[in-house]
């Protein structure tokens, strides 16, 4: 099996420090003391149990319960004092309206043919492959074999050097090359941000692509995501089919104008048949050299209809308040913090509620707005802090995608990213996990990062900050390739951006995204030690001659 990179890596966690009375005492002056001692568990439990309440449904993308609570954040925001700064007709708003086009994929029309040899074979959407499109479409073209489909200069790697790819549709791997391996220039045993799909389907897009098919490494020590997938079951019968019929949705102005889908193993083999190499070979070539092995697959020509039963034009929103920093020049600066609002709905009388994923996050980024806001035009960092909870994360990162696409406040100038999601469990062995991330016995007191592997100077201020907290803390998952976890939260974007940035995570538990991620599972006491070193951190950051510079190469020096 994968080979479980928390017990190779045993520099992986810093454990909880004991308190050291002096330095909080110091840390702990006038300015900071009123807005750490505000952070309370009694507000927490209070916001997260009305976000999952019933009258909230589970707060879906674009349905009336998830708008009920951007109604309730933004209006927190303003209690605490916060300032709006998205333009508005009536004037500034804590409201960033985020378009979107959802839609619902036709299993019975979308369809995928082989042409080869004069003959047309068909293949069945769900089963061979899937994937979708916010508008129907069909596409034809021959079908090139380009590795990995990614290009990444800081590494010397280009699957695409030689091949011209211009109205054609690419085949590629998922993931990254030697993830195996953990002297391999993609980040060891984990992942960089070209293992992300949507990087691949924007690289291919720019080589002159007309589509992406991506199959899943034949030579893989995990599950496809699919099998992933099929792994988490839910306590209803028909809650993992609930949520299966949730509609797509996608940002109305995309910058992604290529449909990729995932094909089957046993198509991904039909499609390399006449290449004269077997699938695991094409793959262990590649990683046994990281030289480009694409090719034109010989008589192999792929037809793709995607129809859409359902397509029409909605909204989410992202609700952001600032609190501007007290510096004259530093101010123009900005460290966030940002969660996301959204999450699975209810279907079929079933209510996903989602009190860690992502309520946990939610609550915390309103309390911080109180801690901060409580102290005024007098006690704030030299940097500005921006508040910002997300809509439509769970559709794909949409409503981060969107601010970075429309900042509020410059992505150059922007010094860290703080984003919050589920950070209310402690992390328990889970389907979504077995065999491949080791999880310790008692995570009571654990807090999980990703990200910071681009960022070693973010990693330092944090942990100078825990020194008046004690949290133990774990890297883990920064050596995780199986689950791509990096690329699936909100600070991802950013991480594009070339922002330091990271995810806050108190890890996986059998409750992930199933009807019992409820509120009475929260452990407060952890959310409340989180949300103070949250605080310090951004105090230590906002403050700093010399805050977190962003890593291009997270295995460089």
């Amino acid at each position: 099996m994968f080979a479980l990179a928390a017990a190779q890596n045993p520099q992986s966690s810093q454990k909880a420090a004991p308190k050291n009375q002096k330095k909080e005492e110091s840390i702990l002056d006038n300015r900071t003391a009123r807005g750490f001692r505000l952070i309370r568990q009694a507000n927490l439990r209070a916001d997260l149990t009305f976000l999952t309440s019933d009258a909230l449904g589970g707060r879906l993308s674009a349905e009336r319960g998830d708008e009920a609570a951007v109604e309730f954040i933004a209006a927190e925001f303003s209690k605490a004092g916060l300032k709006p700064i998205v333009p508005s007709f009536t004037g500034p708003s804590f409201l960033q309206d985020v378009p979107l086009i959802e839609f619902t994929p036709d299993a019975r029309d979308t369809q995928l043919f082989l042409s080869r040899g004069g003959a047309q074979r068909p293949f069945a959407y769900s089963t061979d492959f899937t994937g979708a499109f916010p508008r129907d479409l069909t596409v034809r073209g021959d079908v090139v074999f380009a590795g990995y489909g990614i290009t990444a200069p800081e590494y010397g790697y280009d699957d695409y050097t030689g091949l011209d790819v211009r109205g054609k549709i690419v085949l590629i791997l998922d993931h990254e090359p030697q993830e195996d391996d953990a002297k391999s220039v993609f980040n060891g045993y984990g992942n960089t941000l070209h293992a992300a799909s949507r990087v691949k389907t924007m690289n291919a897009q720019l080589h002159g692509a007309v589509a992406v098919l991506l199959m899943n490494e034949p030579n893989r020590r995990h599950p496809s995501n699919a099998e992933r997938s099929a792994r988490i079951t839910v306590n209803n019968p028909a809650g993992r089919q609930a949520i299966a019929r949730i509609p797509s949705q996608v940002l109305a102005d995309n910058e992604v104008r290529i449909p990729l889908v995932t094909v089957s193993d046993r198509l991904a083999a039909e499609l390399l048949a006449t290449c004269g190499k077997k699938p695991a070979e094409l793959q262990s070539a590649i990683d046994a050299t990281l030289k480009p092995s694409g090719l034109l697959l010989p008589d192999t020509v792929v037809e793709l209809h995607l129809v859409n039963s359902m397509e029409r034009r909605t909204h989410t929103t992202n609700v952001i308040g600032l609190v501007e920093g007290l510096d004259p020049r530093l101010k123009a600066e900005t460290v966030i913090f940002s969660a996301h609002h959204d999450h699975n709905g209810a279907r079929d009388g079933v209510i996903f509620p989602g009190a860690d994923d992502n309520g946990s996050g939610t609550v915390g980024v309103i309390e911080l707005a109180r801690s901060f806001g409580v102290n005024g035009n007098v006690a704030k960092p030299k940097r500005s802090l921006l508040f910002i909870v997300f809509g439509a994360e769970e559709r794909g990162l949409l409503g981060s995608y969107y601010y970075v696409a429309h900042p509020l406040r410059p992505l150059a100038t922007t010094r860290a990213v703080i984003n919050f999601d589920m950070i209310g469990r402690n992390e328990a062995p889970s389907a979504q996990t077995e065999g491949l991330m080791d999880i310790a016995k008692d995570t009571s007191n654990q807090l999980n990062f990703t990200g910071t592997a681009y960022s070693p100077e973010y990693r330092a201020y944090v942990e100078r900050a825990n020194e008046n907290v004690g949290l133990e803390l774990s890297y883990k998952w920064e050596n995780d390739a199986a689950l791509n976890l990096f690329a699936r939260s909100d600070q991802f974007p950013f991480i594009q951006k070339d922002v330091p940035s990271a995810w806050w995570f108190t890890g996986f538990h059998p409750d992930y995204h199933q009807p019992t991620d409820t509120v009475e599972k929260i452990n407060f006491d952890k959310m409340e030690k989180i949300l103070k070193l949250a605080y310090l951190t951004a105090w230590e950051i906002g403050d700093a001659d010399n805050p977190p510079k962003f890593k291009p190469d997270p295995r460089g020096q």
